[in-house]
């Protein structure tokens, strides 16, 4: 079986890029001038890097733009946490290799832009690190409901985590059988995710291992009581929500840009949890106002 670098090294694109960053082999790619503003991308759970795509670019014309595969997705590495490396899964560690990754990038400040649960992550990142956030663009994001706000039971995490080895292979049938169908719910026009598209995001996702990297977030995912917290979010906000966004309904979207201080909303029409699939134009112009209005 070819190792995970190997693995790396044959899938990467010509723009791939890799780096080693609190204990995970990052799979990133950087464009634009190398000045500021910069922007940061964050995919959601089940996507990668590739979700960005047919935005990266045109956001890089007047900004300098990171888009990386988030720990358990992509060609990012996904080792098993041990006492003797740095890897862990939880949000707060994954928001801490946002700022890691910002720093071994020479980026000062950035705006932060989350799908789904990358937008849990972006909005956590800017409560965890402020003064690194210049501005946050939540997209369909993750906050009030949803896997990325819950938890195992105390009392059953120590059964779970020596259990690891077969949960993980039934995590792995589980996502297996029903990815195709859950990824095609993100889309409100189903024709627009192609079969090609489709299959080379399922590749994406199980590379390797994958399901145990997948087993290992999923443990160390909790409440993080954003409700309690988003008041105190200091930095300029767009919240941007698709029309018929049936993952993260519009109007969890519609509370998130009354409840953060300084929020703008941004509702694109025809489409649903990605707008950057869908309707990249009208997303790439709604985020590019927005940092330009903030830079």
């Amino acid at each position: 079986m070819d190792s995970f670098l190997d693995i790396q090294r044959q899938r990467a694109d010509s723009d791939s890029k890799f780096i080693d960053c609190n204990g995970f082999r990052v799979h990133y790619k950087l464009y634009g001038c190398g000045k500021p503003p910069f922007i940061v991308l964050l995919h959601g759970s089940f996507l990668s890097i590739r979700s960005w795509r047919d935005v990266a670019k045109p956001l890089a014309e007047n900004a300098t733009v990171l888009a990386f595969d988030r720990p358990a997705f992509g060609l990012t590495s996904r080792p098993v946490p041990s006492r003797t490396n740095e890897a862990r899964y939880s949000p707060e560690a994954q928001s801490d290799l946002v700022v890691a990754l910002m720093d071994k990038l020479g980026m000062d400040r950035a705006v932060i832009v989350g799908n789904s649960t990358g937008g849990t992550l972006a909005l956590l990142t800017a409560l965890r690190h402020p003064k690194r956030v210049q501005g946050l663009v939540l997209v369909g994001a993750m906050i009030y409901s949803g896997y990325a706000n819950s938890e195992v039971p105390a009392f059953m995490k120590p059964f779970m985590k020596a259990m690891s080895p077969v949960f993980s292979r039934l995590m792995k049938k589980i996502i297996t059988k029903l990815y195709d169908k859950n990824i095609r719910g993100f889309w409100h026009v189903k024709s627009r995710l192609s079969d090609e598209t489709l299959a080379a995001f399922r590749s994406d996702l199980m590379v390797g291992e994958w399901s145990r990297g997948f087993w290992e977030l999923f443990l160390e995912t909790h409440r993080l009581h954003f409700d309690k917290r988003v008041s105190s979010v200091s930095m300029p906000s767009l919240v941007v929500t698709g029309e018929h966004d049936l993952t993260v309904k519009t109007e969890e979207s519609f509370r998130l840009a009354k409840e953060l201080p300084k929020a703008e909303l941004l509702v694109i029409p025809d489409c649903a949890h990605l707008p950057q699939e869908e309707k990249p134009r009208e997303f790439v112009e709604g985020v590019q106002a927005f940092v330009g209005r903030i830079a």
